[in-house]
């Protein structure tokens, strides 16, 4: 059956779908499970088995026009900004096994004291005023400073780098796509990142940071070259940037509408309320797959070639895994959970992103007793693949 047969109306553009999806979804999940939109050309699958099996078969399931359906996001040269993500084998193999050797699990684990160091800054700057954005003071700039140490961004770029990100991510209703001056903006990010590679390169001592491991990098004679390493860091600095900063608000804004949640969250419970609001409120709303073949699945043929939109804020409020769905609750069982994807694409960022937001939250949580977010000055991120917030002003309690 047709979204349009029953009544079921899903959009990529709609913003009552982003200021709030799950009634949607519960919909989709009960009576169009495949969805069709004509207009802009996609497939929806919303239950998490449906979701599940498209992330785990990856040949089926191709990501070679990349994850995402903005105009200027999808298609054949989507790798040239997303690297490996928007790769299927061997190409995908290959890149993302020398990026592996490099943004190891050890790297990330050294973050660690440097993050805490960065949130207490941001932190204690926010908390000041009593009553701040939550997004511009907090939560969007820790993740950029963490990348932009990750990656050596000199301090002194930082602030343009931010700007140029924000630019690439902010969104007009008028405009179904990234706006010109987005458009602009990530030319000159990706000009910067590649001046950056090429410097790095050319240094006869390099520091110890991602981009000189990702040059150093090897299998055998094979390396990434400086357009590869260029997308990488475009991958991590705009895609993670992003994410990050609406999992720490998304977090913020969970909590802050229940006070029994809230007392416990700032009581300590801090890893249990980030990995709880990935499944509640995903930052990563859906990710896009071409369908290699033709194929059939409750009843509806999806010809080879279909777009393929997979719905992971659909699939992690899926009640046939989640009981009562739609109730934050710490305590619960999330092992089939799919925030970060999964199987050959599962996020390789997942471990930094978590860390980041652990320790983002536990420096503002051992700062504040209670908080209040001001439904007026609250504000969504109008976007078709991401969902958190532009702005979040809270007072709190020290």
């Amino acid at each position: 059956m047709l979204g349009g047969m029953v009544g079921v109306g899903f959009s990529l553009y709609d913003h009552a779908v982003h200021e709030d999806p799950y009634p949607t979804y519960a919909r989709m999940r009960d009576e169009v499970p495949v969805y069709r939109n004509e207009e802009q050309d996609f497939w929806a699958f919303s239950r998490h088995s449906d979701v599940l099996g498209a992330f785990r078969d990856s040949e089926l399931f191709s990501s070679g026009n990349g994850p995402f359906l903005d105009p200027m996001s999808w298609g054949p040269k989507a790798a040239r900004h997303m690297s490996f993500v928007a790769m299927d084998p061997p190409e995908h193999t290959r890149t993302r096994g020398l990026v592996a050797r490099a943004f190891t699990q050890r790297r990330v684990n050294e973050l660690a004291p440097r993050i805490r160091r960065i949130a207490a800054r941001h932190a204690d700057a926010a908390l000041q005023a009593g009553t701040f954005d939550l997004v511009a003071d907090f939560a969007a700039r820790v993740p950029a400073d963490v990348i932009s140490e990750l990656a050596g961004v000199p301090e002194g770029d930082r602030a343009e780098l931010s700007g140029l990100i924000n630019r690439v991510t902010t969104r007009s209703d008028a405009v179904h796509d990234i706006t010109p001056d987005g458009a602009q903006a990530g030319i000159r990010l990706l000009t910067y990142l590649h001046e950056h590679v090429v410097a790095r390169r050319s240094s006869r001592t390099r520091p110890d940071d991602l981009t000189s491991a990702l040059i150093e990098a090897a299998d055998a004679d094979d390396r990434l070259g400086d357009e590869e390493i260029t997308a990488v860091l475009s991958l991590l600095i705009g895609a993670g940037n992003e994410t990050t900063t609406h999992l720490i608000g998304n977090a913020w804004h969970a909590a802050g509408r229940d006070p029994a949640v809230r007392a416990e969250v700032l009581g300590g419970r801090v890893g249990d309320w980030v990995e709880e609001t990935l499944r509640y409120d995903s930052p990563a709303q859906s990710m896009a797959r071409t369908l290699t073949g033709g194929t059939d699945l409750h009843g509806v043929r999806l010809p080879a070639g279909a777009r393929i939109l997979l719905l992971v804020g659909a699939a992690n409020r899926d009640g046939d895994v989640f009981p009562d769905p739609d109730r934050f609750d710490l305590d619960r069982d999330r092992s089939g959970f799919v925030p970060f994807g999964n199987g050959r694409h599962f996020c390789l960022g997942a471990p930094l992103a978590r860390m980041e937001a652990r320790i983002a939250l536990t420096e503002l949580a051992s700062r504040v007793t209670d908080y209040a977010i001001d439904p007026a000055r609250t504000t969504r991120t109008r976007s078709p693949t991401v969902r958190g917030f532009r702005a979040l002003w809270t007072t709190v309690k020290r």
